[in-house]
């Protein structure tokens, strides 16, 4: 099977394939005959071209879904089936699949689908030519089109001061401190937004407080971000409330306790946000927010209620 996959099969194997299938499920053959279809041998290729027609989209479509699908896979359903039922969704929900295969399905693609796509800041940020393709979509709304070329257009200017405040939280050293933000400032918002998700924690620490909002978004996809950094991020009165909100909605962020109370506790966090997640506290927590004078009061009142609440339903 996996010498099928990897096309080192024998001629043999390949054309059986070709011919009867041998005894493979759909999504297998839909697979294989993908990296058949631009085998070396022209026999097979063309044997492959002429079967590969009688596989269903369904197959397609579970074939592509699988983590370790090949490149060539994702290369025939863009060019060929983007038309096609499932095909598209599958392909944006492949993590797996390159920016250089979607570029071919980016017109094909519903609002949703390309929403998705915007939120996956790593492989929109890394390909120009994806987020052409998908500036130029039917689908895509003004919104859209607004965060395509705040990802890579030129960008706002960015805030030496706070980057400068952040940078020498990040990093002790002056002179890894001074590459630091040297590197940062010759940076598209694009290689930010890359440097965030993939560089290491001094970036991230500082990248937090850029002032693009594409750029603090990437911090917090990025997949090296440690608890103990979310929960740093929670207090700080110097993010935007919006990035707050972002920290606030993540589920898994939200099972660390540490960052629902630094939440709570930080007087940027949006109102709203803060009364929803109140309840979580712990009976000393909450004792604590309700003499907090850095809170609102709203806040402040409701967490007092909540505690003489408690209380009373203990007696």
């Amino acid at each position: 099977m996996e010498d099928l996959r990897y096309g080192r099969a024998t001629r043999e194997r390949k054309l059986a394939v070709c011919t009867s299938g041998a005894h493979l499920a759909p999504s297998d053959r839909a697979e294989i005959l993908s990296v058949l279809v631009i085998d070396a041998d022209e026999m097979v290729a063309a044997r492959a071209s002429d079967a590969i027609l009688s596989i269903t989209p369904e197959a397609f479509v579970e074939a592509i879904k699988r983590k370790n699908a090949q490149p060539a896979l994702f290369a025939f359903a863009a060019r060929y089936l983007a038309d096609k039922p499932g095909i598209c969704d599958a392909l944006v929900q492949n993590k797996n699949c390159g920016a250089e295969h979607l570029v071919h399905v980016a017109r094909h693609l519903s609002n949703v689908a390309t929403q998705a796509l915007l939120e996956d800041l790593d492989r929109v940020s890394a390909s120009p030519a994806l987020a052409a393709a998908l500036e130029q979509s039917p689908s895509v709304t003004p919104e859209q089109k607004k965060h395509l070329r705040e990802l890579h257009g030129p960008g706002r200017p960015l805030d030496e001061a706070a980057l400068a405040d952040a940078a020498a939280a990040a990093e002790a050293d002056p002179a890894r401190r001074q590459t630091l933000l040297q590197r940062i400032a010759k940076m598209t918002v694009a290689q930010r937004v890359q440097y965030a998700i993939k560089g290491g924690s001094e970036a991230r620490r500082t990248l937090i407080r850029d002032t693009n909002k594409v750029v603090q978004r990437a911090v917090l996809q990025s997949p090296r971000l440690t608890d103990q950094e979310v929960e740093a991020f929670a207090s700080m009165s110097s993010l935007t409330d919006e990035i707050l909100r972002l920290i606030a909605s993540n589920r898994t962020f939200r099972k660390n306790y540490t960052v629902v109370r630094n939440l709570i506790n930080n007087p940027k966090t949006p109102l709203d946000v803060t009364l929803h997640m109140l309840p979580m506290l712990n009976p000393q927590d909450l004792k604590r927010l309700t003499t907090n004078k850095n809170i609102p009061e709203t806040l402040r009142t409701t967490a007092f209620k909540l505690h003489r609440t408690r209380a009373e339903q203990k007696k």
